[in-house]
């Protein structure tokens, strides 16, 4: 089948009760032909007048274009609905799929019977929606920020234009860890590949089984 606004939304109010105690609140729930993603949970931030961010103007958005299990739909919904869970009420957690995120998964997945994962790479709808299925060598940057925020970055694999990045984003003072890899990996493809100091905010350990065989770069 594939997801509808009405399936989403009854999903949606059906396992906050059974799921999350009735706790959350009604939030704008679409649908897309995204194919990038099944599902995504989005918010805004602004800064506290007495310091530190909130999140707010959350929404959920789950793809219509793949046709999947309707058990499948369902785990997206409610892996959405772990984020917003999470990112509501304040909780810190140490990524984005960190332990609190696990930790509610494991549970849910446990006591309902769910099959819940913090990727949806399981899905071969998902892994065979891209198109370039080229192999390209490339150098991946996986860079941890001092806020707790990770991502990616496609690099050239030209030393100089590597080490220019590595240089220019120590330089910024709010990245604590970055390391590179070199990898022909074709799922890579889907990011845009270049030098300039910009960085894809993405949770680096969905990022990880897509390295498997990358040769990690050491010296620069």
């Amino acid at each position: 089948m594939k997801a509808t606004v009405d399936f989403v939304r009854e999903r949606f109010d059906y396992f906050n009760r059974l799921c999350f105690e009735g706790k959350l609140e009604p939030v704008p729930l679409r649908v897309s032909n995204a194919r990038t993603y099944l599902g995504v949970c989005r918010y805004r931030k602004r800064r506290r007048l007495l310091g530190g961010y909130e999140m707010y103007g959350f929404s959920i958005c789950i793809s219509a274009r793949f046709d999947l299990p309707e058990a499948e739909i369902e785990d997206t919904v409610i892996h959405e609905m772990i984020h917003y869970y999470i990112w509501r009420n304040g909780i810190k957690d140490t990524s984005a799929h960190g332990k609190v995120f696990r930790s509610m998964m494991d549970e849910i997945n446990r006591t309902h019977g769910r099959h819940i994962t913090v990727s949806h790479r399981s899905s071969p709808q998902l892994r065979e929606q891209a198109v370039d299925t080229r192999r390209k060598p490339h150098v991946i940057a996986l860079i941890t920020f001092t806020d707790g925020r990770t991502g990616i970055k496609v690099l050239p694999c030209i030393r100089k234009s590597v080490k220019m990045y590595r240089n220019g984003v120590m330089a910024s003072g709010r990245v604590s860890r970055i390391s590179f890899y070199e990898t022909d990996e074709p799922w890579f493809n889907r990011f845009p590949c270049s030098s300039a100091l910009n960085v894809i905010y993405r949770d680096t350990q969905d990022v990880f089984p897509y390295l498997e065989g990358a040769t990690p770069l050491t010296s620069l």
